[in-house]
This record gives C-alpha cells, sequence and structure tokens, in this order.
C-alpha cells in the first residue's frame, strides 16, 4: 500500500507536468522506478503499461480542447511507433545490470536538458518538414529503450524548430497514446516469444504500476489548470533538477556495487 500511494503522488505530478508542457511523465516515472531497484526493461515496460491508461485521457483532453494539428500528428506518428518499437526490441535484447548505467545516464542527460531549455526563448519560426521524421524516430527509441524521451525529445525539438507550443504539446501529447501501445505490444510480443528473458518478475511491479495509472488519470483532465498557476520555466526546473536528482542517486548506488 505505501508503494501504491507514493507511485499514486509520482503518477499525478508527472502527468500534471507532462499534460500542460508534453513531458515528463515517462521520465520521471522511470527515473523513480529505477531509483527503487527496477531494472531498465521492467521500468519501462511498467511505465509504458501505465501510459496507456494515461496518454489516452491526456489525448483525450487535449482534442477536446482542439490542441492537435493533425497534419503534424500523421507526419509525427509512425516514425514515432517505428522508433518505439526498435527500441523495446533492443531493450528487451540485453541483462538489466548491463543496460542499466546506460539508461540513468541518458535519463540524466534529459534531465540536464530540460532545465537548460527552461533558460532559452522560444522561438517562432515554422517547424521545417525535414525535422519531423528524425524527432518522432529518435524521439520513439529513446522513450522505449530509456522508459520516458517522446516528449522531451519531440516536445523540445519541436519547439526549438518555432512551433507554436499549443499545437505542439496537444500533438505530442495525443500521438503518444499510439506510441505507447506499440511499445507494449513489443514488450508483449518479446514476453510470449521467449525474447525476454527476465520478463518473468514484472509481477512485483503490479502495485507502483497501479499507483501510476490511478494519479496520472486524476491528474490528465487538471493539466490545463496547472500551467495557469505554475509558470512554463519554473515546471521545466523543477523537473529537471528531479530527474538529475533521481538519476544522481541511482548512480551513487550503481557506485556502491563496484
Amino acid at each position: 500500500m505505501q508503494d501504491f500511494i507514493l507511485f499514486a503522488i509520482v503518477g499525478f505530478v508527472a502527468q500534471a507536468v507532462d499534460g500542460a508542457l508534453g513531458m515528463a511523465y515517462g521520465v520521471v516515472c522511470s527515473t523513480t522506478l529505477l531509483a527503487f531497484g527496477v531494472s531498465p526493461a521492467h521500468a519501462s515496460a511498467s511505465v509504458h503499461a501505465a501510459e496507456l491508461f494515461t496518454t489516452a485521457a491526456s489525448g483525450s483532453a487535449h482534442i477536446y480542447h482542439r490542441n492537435i494539428d493533425w497534419k503534424l500528428f500523421w507526419r509525427l506518428m509512425p516514425f514515432g511507433v517505428l522508433g518505439g518499437v526498435l527500441g523495446a526490441f533492443v531493450l528487451t535484447s540485453f541483462e538489466g545490470a548491463v543496460m542499466r548505467p546506460y539508461v540513468t545516464t541518458y535519463l540524466a542527460l534529459v534531465g540536464a536538458w530540460l532545465l537548460f531549455r527552461s533558460f532559452r526563448r522560444i522561438p517562432s519560426e515554422p517547424v521545417p518538414a525535414g525535422a519531423v521524421a528524425p524527432l518522432g524516430l529518435g524521439g520513439g527509441f529513446l522513450d522505449a529503450a530509456g522508459g520516458g524521451g517522446w516528449g522531451p525529445v519531440v516536445t523540445t525539438g519541436l519547439l526549438g524548430f518555432g512551433g507554436t507550443p499549443r499545437y505542439v504539446i496537444g500533438t505530442v501529447n495525443a500521438s503518444e497514446f499510439l506510441i505507447t501501445l506499440s511499445v507494449s505490444l513489443t514488450f508483449l510480443f518479446a514476453l510470449l516469444t521467449g525474447h525476454w528473458e527476465e520478463a518473468g518478475e514484472l509481477t512485483e511491479n503490479l502495485f507502483p504500476v497501479a499507483g501510476l495509472i490511478l494519479g496520472g488519470v486524476v491528474a490528465a483532465p487538471i493539466a490545463g489548470f496547472v500551467v495557469k498557476s505554475i509558470a512554463e520555466k519554473t515546471l521545466l526546473r523543477l523537473v529537471g533538477v528531479l530527474i538529475i536528482l533521481l538519476a544522481g542517486w541511482q548512480t551513487a548506488e550503481l557506485l556502491e556495487l563496484v
């Protein structure tokens, strides 16, 4: 029950930020799970299981408020799905102990990137058409391999190229459901075919996953209110610092084992 309550709080905070900024749910939840000793593949699978519910709720809210650029959606989503499938396949091909330092480093870099982005002015030029596919492919791959990354990579990339924040955040959130679904199906395929040898311990994460789902689903519809009360730069800085601290905690634990 303690784990359930803790991860419900984590899921609520992460989804509130994610729905308002188009990033952070997967990275925050994955980093927290890793810090509690969960392997990278289990952390990614657990977060994506929770995201099936949270991204559906968040995407539906953005569709209702007409925050979706559908042309961008259909250009971005297929590459995100492809990258997600590749990332999940790669992650389930190695033992968790081997992948953990690399995933931790990646998450720390994402946290630093969010912190850095909070001090930069968002440009207003049109997004180049050639930038969408690489962002989708890279974001999908890192989202599956690191347990989070679709929002930080794609949202910051599109905003950096000059995308309108409202439509970038809404489109990235809406497309994330299909990327999450494809990654979850890849994990399931790896489990059923025996490709994922460490999958048996997944049942140990049921309470944390249930907490992430509850907290995320509750927060998803009210994310719009969060962004009105807290400045975007402040949220980015808070999330960036949190991720760096959690990644640092896990790095310290890994060093103790050496």
